[in-house]
């Protein structure tokens, strides 16, 4: 499932990013057929895959030519990882590629999170431009639940006040 900022331009308004983020269900058999897939022209690094499927934590690839990092997160089981995977959505990546994508709701909700523990203005800018672009096909109870949970709803709150008078 493609969630971060490849995500946000997907429901919202385009920017330059230099990675893309992805949520994988992988158990530890799959970890060599994994790798394997992607061929020689991508760094790949065998053991950070098996560290990251044994602590749900994340592992990159890099494509060596152009120089395109995936970052991948290992699917947590925390209840918010659980739902957001389940909510996934098969959207178009290109004009002959589709996709699972994390919802624009869900989006928003890691993005409120992403904001809280580094303070990075492109995370707002991000939820800005998904409220712009998609904002009345939204769920907004549902953002509101999760930013209540995760300690984010005082900065969800603003953002909304802040769009609201615009």
């Amino acid at each position: 499932m493609i969630g971060g900022s490849v995500a946000s331009i997907a429901y919202g308004e385009p920017r330059l990013t230099l990675d893309m983020d992805v949520v994988i269900d992988l158990a530890p058999p799959k970890i060599k057929e994994f790798a394997a897939s992607f061929g020689p022209e991508y760094y790949v690094n065998p053991e950070s895959i098996n560290e990251a499927v044994n602590s749900s934590g994340h592992f990159n690839f890099i494509q060596s030519e152009v120089g395109i990092k995936v970052d991948f997160y290992v699917l947590g089981k925390d209840s918010f990882s659980q739902t957001e995977f389940s909510r996934k959505k098969k959207e178009a990546f290109d004009e002959n590629i589709s996709a699972f994508f994390a919802s624009p709701e869900d989006v928003i909700v890691k993005k409120l999170e992403w904001f809280k523990m580094g303070e990075s203005q492109k995370h707002l800018e991000d939820i800005e431009g998904i409220l712009k672009i998609s904002g009345d096909k939204l769920d907004l109870n549902y953002i509101d639940k999760w930013a209540l949970k995760n300690g984010t709803h005082a900065i969800w709150k603003e953002l909304k006040t802040k769009l609201s008078s615009n």
